[in-house]
């Protein structure tokens, strides 16, 4: 169990969801919390309602000048969880260029702005915690899934590769990949969701990964076993079982 009294984490992508969920979760645990998100009315009613000690810094992750600047407002942190996410369900026929963008530029670079602001100085101090939350899309590229599927596979590559140059030294990675969870995002959705979480359930199961010292977490387990062993799977056989619906 991870000591959390007296810890800062920069939650970015807190204002609902799972990381208003999480929020909850860790603040009682002891830790004090920075809270960001675009929406500062959802973030102070949030920060409002947590038992302990938090506060506001609004962000826009797609302008890396609001980035730096949050960045240099929540100054020194034990750790940041990256939260943020867009989804927009796509088949490549309906290809809007605009909302595909947006899903790289929020999903995968806004993930890669805000982990550039915090990377140095915790490297610099050798000690930190890094923690990002994929998906389970990111093992192999899904179908009505263009631009979601593509940028949280980049994020479990970028989450790899600093766990690679990092596992040795005092600034801890994680990465957590959920199913579905009940957002407004997965409201979206007009096909059947397997064992789709509360944000609440959801929250608990990143809570309890970052209280180890393993890098990786899918859930649900049984579940998310069928999106992890298709990386082994040939591709005739992938197709047989994702490419149905």
């Amino acid at each position: 169990m991870r000591d959390w009294s007296g810890k800062r984490y920069w939650l970015v992508g807190a204002s609902e969801g799972l990381g208003r969920a999480l929020a909850h979760s860790l603040s009682r645990s002891g830790v004090e919390l920075i809270l960001s998100a675009r929406s500062a009315d959802r973030l102070e009613d949030l920060s409002a309602g947590l038992p302990g000690p938090s506060s506001v810094v609004t962000v826009d992750i797609s302008d890396r000048a609001s980035v730096e600047a949050a960045a240099a407002e929540v100054g020194e942190i034990d750790g940041m969880v990256f939260l943020a996410g867009v989804y927009t369900p796509m088949k490549a026929q309906e290809w809007d260029a605009d909302k595909v963008e947006q899903m790289f530029d929020i999903n995968l670079t806004g993930c890669a702005r805000v982990v550039g602001q915090v990377i140095g100085p915790m490297v610099e101090k050798d000690r930190g915690h890094i923690v990002l939350i994929g998906s389970l899309s990111a093992y192999r590229g899904l179908p009505g899934a263009i631009g979601y599927s593509a940028s949280k596979s980049g994020m479990l590559a970028l989450a790899e590769s600093m766990h690679g140059d990092l596992r040795k030294t005092g600034v801890e990675v994680q990465i957590a990949n959920p199913g579905f969870i009940k957002t407004r995002l997965t409201d979206q959705n007009e096909f059947d969701m397997p064992f789709i979480m509360e944000p609440e359930a959801a929250a608990q199961e990143v809570f309890e990964h970052m209280n180890t010292d393993n890098f990786h977490k899918a859930f649900p387990f049984g579940f998310s076993l069928v999106f992890r062993l298709s990386r082994f799977l040939p591709t005739s056989l992938y197709e047989a079982i994702f490419f149905r619906r």
